[in-house]
C-alpha cells in the first residue's frame, strides 16, 4: 500500500462514527436488532455534512430516479448507497476502500434487507472495478480531499458513465493557501491531502472531458454545520469509550479543532459541483 492509503486505512480504522457503534446505539434504544428498517440508520450512518438534504441535492443534480445506476465513490459505512437504494429505487454501488468499513457497511446494509439493490464493495476509485459506461450517476460526499490523484478518480467515473451521466459530488477546497503547518496537521490527523481552490477544481473536471453544469459555494451555509460535527465527535467519543469501540486516534480531535476554525475563517470552504460526460 501507499502512504497516503495507508493514512487513509489508518484514519478510518479509528474513526468515531464505525457501524459497531450505530449497532449498539439501535440495540440500546430499541432493545434488540431485530426488524431493523433503514430509515432507523439514516439518524446514525450518514457520514457527511449536510445530512439527508445534501444527498437529496446531489440525487436531484445526478437526476436519480427509480432504476437508475449510481456509483457512489468512496462510500464508507455506505449510508448514502442505502439512501439512494431505499428513497429513489436506484441500483448502487458504493466503492471504499477501508476493509473495515466495507464489511461494516455490508453489514448494515443486509440488516435493514437492502443487499439486493445497495452493495458496497472493496475497491480505489482510481482504479474502479466497473464496466465501461455501466453508470448513470456517479456521486461522492467530502470524500475525494483523501485521494492522492482527484484526477484519476474523476478519470474513472467519467469513463464508467454513460452518455450524458452525470457525476455530483461535494469536496473541501481552500479558499485561500493554508500555512504548512495546517496542511501537516490536517494530513496526519484526518488524511487530508492538499486542497484546490474553486477555480483550480473546475479546471480539473474539465481536464478529463466533463462539462461543467454548476459549481456551488457552500462555505457559508457549512460554516455553522462544522461547529454541530465538532460537538457531535466529541459525544461520539465518550460514547465509543463506554462502548470499547474505536474513539478515534488523538491527532484527528486536534486536527479537528483547526478544521473547523479554518473553516470559520473562511480560508477552509466547500463546493458542491455538478457535471455531465
Amino acid at each position: 500500500m501507499s502512504d497516503a492509503t495507508l493514512q487513509t486505512v489508518y484514519f478510518y480504522n479509528r474513526h468515531p462514527i464505525s457501524s459497531e457503534i450505530i449497532l449498539t446505539k439501535l440495540r440500546a434504544s430499541r432493545g434488540h436488532l431485530d426488524g431493523l428498517r433503514p430509515e432507523e440508520l439514516f439518524p446514525h450512518d450518514q457520514d457527511h455534512y449536510g445530512g439527508l438534504a445534501a444527498t437529496d441535492e446531489l440525487a436531484r443534480g445526478a437526476q436519480v430516479s427509480n432504476g437508475s445506476r449510481v456509483a457512489d465513490f468512496c462510500a464508507g459505512l455506505g449510508g448514502t448507497v442505502r439512501y439512494l437504494a431505499h428513497k429513489y429505487g436506484a441500483d448502487v454501488t458504493g466503492i471504499e476502500l477501508t476493509p473495515a468499513r466495507v464489511s461494516g457497511a455490508q453489514e448494515l446494509t443486509k440488516r435493514v434487507g437492502l443487499d439486493g439493490t445497495a452493495r458496497i464493495v472493496e475497491g480505489n476509485v482510481m482504479d474502479v472495478p466497473l464496466r465501461d459506461a455501466s453508470m448513470d450517476a456517479v456521486v461522492s460526499q467530502e470524500a475525494f480531499c483523501h485521494v492522492p490523484d482527484v484526477k484519476k478518480a474523476l478519470t474513472e467515473a467519467f469513463r464508467i458513465l454513460r452518455l450524458d451521466g452525470r457525476l455530483a459530488f461535494t469536496d473541501w477546497i481552500a479558499n485561500q493557501p493554508l500555512a504548512a503547518a495546517d496542511t501537516q496537521l490536517l494530513w496526519e490527523g484526518m488524511a487530508i491531502q492538499p486542497l484546490r481552490s474553486i477555480t483550480e477544481y473546475r479546471s480539473l473536471v474539465e481536464s478529463v472531458g466533463f462539462r461543467v453544469i454548476s459549481a456551488t459555494d457552500l462555505t457559508e451555509e457549512w460554516g455553522s454545520i462544522l461547529k454541530e460535527r465538532l460537538a457531535m465527535y466529541q459525544l461520539l467519543r465518550e460514547e465509543a469509550r463506554q462502548a470499547g469501540t474505536p474513539m478515534g486516534h488523538e491527532a484527528f480531535h486536534e486536527s479537528y479543532i483547526r478544521f473547523v476554525d479554518l473553516a470559520q475563517e473562511r480560508k477552509m470552504g466547500c463546493i458542491r459541483i455538478l457535471v455531465t460526460k
